[in-house]
């Protein structure tokens, strides 16, 4: 449900919060926090609010996205209180930059610029980041600014991207292509990992990576985000396993007691139990 109150406190709300939580009298703990501190607390509220919205929980999404914003808030009363003039900014700063920021590269919504779709919009703003770094004296590639530490399915996912919008890409909407050169990559695997020797332990890793690049790829042009992807595949096996557990506890056995050929009838049983009941027929 959507607040009816619309009056502008709620945001100065939070930051008295915050300064009242770090200023003399306050959370020991939180007036202790350093920005190094608060890295892991970001990252962990940010996967926090990713599963949210992949669960598709309105009430998760909104309660996580308080609490990454909380870390944002957190952060620049950290700087505000900066013994480093050049360092110190408040959230008003962090506010005012980012709405500079997308009032500069939506030339199309708040100057005259025209463009003709969705595509021609990312091209342009790939160009006015170009500009932005070059400005600031930054890397020029299109590839700056993508974090080192992004895990790497989210990084392949980003470099892609960022590659596509100047034009660096598979063309649009016939994806067979991509499927052959998926299972070309799969083959070189193969290739590589029917050798055997140890040496040959890189290459593999090599072409594993290029196989998982690919498809990562592919899955960017069926419009899936492989992230979400991935993580429904790890729901759904955790599902199942559990089911195959359960299975083997019924009939009295522990899971490394069972053959194969019996864990995979549990498998199959549990795949089973997931398959909605069938309509039953008209009379």
């Amino acid at each position: 449900m959507v607040s009816e109150d619309t009056g502008p406190h709620f945001f100065d709300e939070l930051t008295a919060i915050l300064e009242r939580l770090r200023g003399p009298g306050g959370c020991p703990w939180d007036r202790e926090q350093t920005m190094t501190d608060l890295r892991p607390y970001i990252v962990e509220e940010a996967y926090e609010l990713t599963d949210a919205i992949t669960r598709g929980d309105a009430a998760g999404v909104r309660e996580e996205s308080g609490d990454l914003l909380l870390q944002i808030v957190f952060l620049a009363s950290i700087a505000s209180a900066s013994e480093n003039e050049a360092e110190r900014f408040g959230m008003r700063d962090v506010v005012r930059t980012i709405c500079d920021k997308l009032i500069r590269r939506h030339p199309h919504v708040f100057g005259d610029t025209e463009v003709d779709g969705s595509a021609q919009v990312m091209r342009n703003w790939e160009r006015i980041k170009e500009e932005e770094r070059k400005n600031k004296k930054e890397p020029s590639s299109v590839l700056a600014g993508i974090p080192k530490g992004l895990p790497p399915l989210l990084k392949a996912h980003r470099i892609q991207g960022k590659a596509a919008h100047v034009g660096f890409d598979w063309p649009r909407g016939d994806p067979a292509p991509l499927f052959d050169k998926l299972y070309e990559e799969a083959d070189e695997l193969r290739q590589a990992a029917a050798r055997g020797a140890a040496k040959t332990e890189a290459h593999v890793e090599e072409e594993l990576g290029d196989l998982l690049f690919m498809t990562v790829n592919l899955a960017r042009h069926l419009d899936v985000d492989p992230d979400a992807a991935l993580s429904r595949a790890c729901d759904k096996f955790s599902s199942r396993f559990r089911d195959v557990e359960r299975s083997a506890a019924a009939a009295g056995r522990r899971l490394d007691s069972c053959t194969l050929s019996e864990l995979n009838a549990f498998w199959e049983n549990a795949k089973r139990r997931e398959m909605p009941a069938a309509s039953p027929a008209a009379p």
